[in-house]
């Protein structure tokens, strides 16, 4: 049995702007004020990073129009590669980058809900009650998990609006400029350097448009309202984080930016008192919950194509006939990511969810150049062209290869940990294939 096509482009908008939008903007600001220390560059470093989104969101909505109902990122990679490097995807999407993504949003959530409510508990318990409770929601049907996922993300939209706001009509708080080391002495090569430590965080705030396409096969007229998902999502995602770096850089400035862990709950305490550090709080929860309820509702998608091309346990394709999910992949993902959540190793899982999600993003990229070349590839004046191809396109390639390269330097012990798990899907894909198709057969 087929999965139920139930969703449209206001659906694919909204699951685009929630695979992106998480805790991290409310936190990351201030992380990207201390490596760039000024104003400029802090906005500068947001602003190249929705570029790189949006080109990302680009390539994306081409390959959606040209490779429908394919499985997103998954299906890419088998068509333009190889059934071993979409494998080796959606195996490290299971183990660590979706999973791991999963159930740290799952603990932050708790994090923030149990002090909220006198709740004396492991955050992990709380984690994977959410993680259950949504699981179950999804397994009703994709469009009471679509539909849970777009009131939260518009609770979500609603509490930034609230923060932008509240940057707004609050006073600037004077901050002693010493807090940050003196720019005098920068040279051209210190910018730079301190450009690049910026982006890291910025470019994971702006991560997760390439989950949406797991979801094609449960659209309507995926050729149109994918793609129109995917840029329009991107494009409110970069207005809402350039809007929150400059009300954050209004009220706080760059030094008093850097030296805060919590700039969100800072300008909303500014503006409105404790009220508003409480309403920020509601915020974090929301955009966590809200994360949880993306990933459940698109990453069993991965496992199901998988699964429909003989690469994983037959069951795992299985479509429940009445709510028309595959519910086995939504109940595999949501045990798995409370493993992740019990272990306490989420934190560590992900220094290196980046890197491997930037390895795959420049793949995709690598991907469109393959299908243009393709034989009877469609020509680009009937749909969906990225702008300014191929220099963008090359630019989005070598920005993924630089963010892999950083994050490999930086964390070396834990990426290298993420690299033998992306390593390890290939010897176990050729031992599928030899054995895969008498253990489905049992399945």
């Amino acid at each position: 049995m087929k999965l139920a096509r139930k969703l449209n482009a206001f659906d694919a908008t909204l699951i685009v702007a929630g695979g992106i939008v998480g805790a991290g903007i409310f936190m990351n600001p201030s992380v990207v004020a201390q490596r760039a220390h000024s104003g400029p560059l802090i906005l500068a470093a947001w602003a190249f990073g929705g570029l790189v989104a949006l080109f990302g969101g680009f390539i994306f909505a081409e390959l959606a129009w040209r490779r429908p109902d394919s499985g997103g990122l998954y299906g890419y990679m088998r068509d333009a590669f190889h059934p071993s490097v979409a494998f080796m995807y959606g195996w490290t999407a299971l183990c660590v980058s979706q999973s791991g993504g999963m159930a740290a949003a799952a603990v932050t959530f708790a994090a923030y809900v149990a002090p909220l409510y006198n709740l004396h508990v492991p955050a992990w318990t709380l984690g994977a009650a959410v993680i259950a409770l949504l699981s179950v929601v999804n397994c009703l049907g994709v469009r009471e998990g679509s539909t849970t996922q777009d009131a939260l993300m518009i609770l979500k939209i609603g509490v930034i609006l609230a923060l932008i706001v509240g940057g707004l009509v609050a006073p600037p708080i004077m901050h002693h400029a010493a807090i940050l080391p003196p720019l005098a002495p920068v040279v051209p090569l210190a910018i730079l350097s301190m450009f690049g430590a910026a982006l890291v965080p910025v470019l994971y705030a702006y991560d997760g448009w390439q989950t949406a396409p797991f979801i094609d096969g449960e659209l309507k007229d995926t050729r149109r309202t994918l793609p129109l998902g995917l840029i329009i999502g991107v494009s409110i995602v970069i207005v809402l984080y350039l809007a929150v770096t400059l009300v954050a850089l209004r009220v706080l400035s760059p030094a008093g930016l850097a030296a805060t862990t919590t700039p969100a709950s800072d300008v909303m305490r500014v503006a409105f008192g404790p009220i508003g550090e409480r309403i920020i709080a509601i915020g974090v929860a929301l955009s966590t919950l809200g994360f949880i309820s993306n990933q459940i509702l698109t990453s069993p998608r991965i496992y199901y194509a998988m699964a429909n091309d003989g690469l994983f346990f037959k069951s795992l394709a299985w479509v429940h006939p009445k709510t028309r999910v595959p519910i086995v992949s939504i109940v595999v993902q949501g045990v798995f990511a409370v493993i992740i959540a019990m272990s306490g190793r989420y934190d560590q899982i992900l220094n290196y969810v980046t890197a491997m999600d930037f390895i795959f993003l420049g793949l995709a990229g690598v991907a469109l150049f393959v299908f243009l070349r393709a034989p009877g590839a469609l020509p680009a004046n009937l749909g969906i062209r990225v702008p300014l191809h191929p220099w963008s396109t090359g630019f989005f390639v070598l920005v993924s290869a630089a963010v892999v390269v950083n994050t490999y330097v930086s964390f070396p012990k834990d990426t290298l940990i993420g690299l033998g798990i992306l390593l390890s899907g290939i010897p176990i894909y050729w031992v599928w294939r030899r054995v895969g198709p008498r253990a489905s057969a049992t399945t």
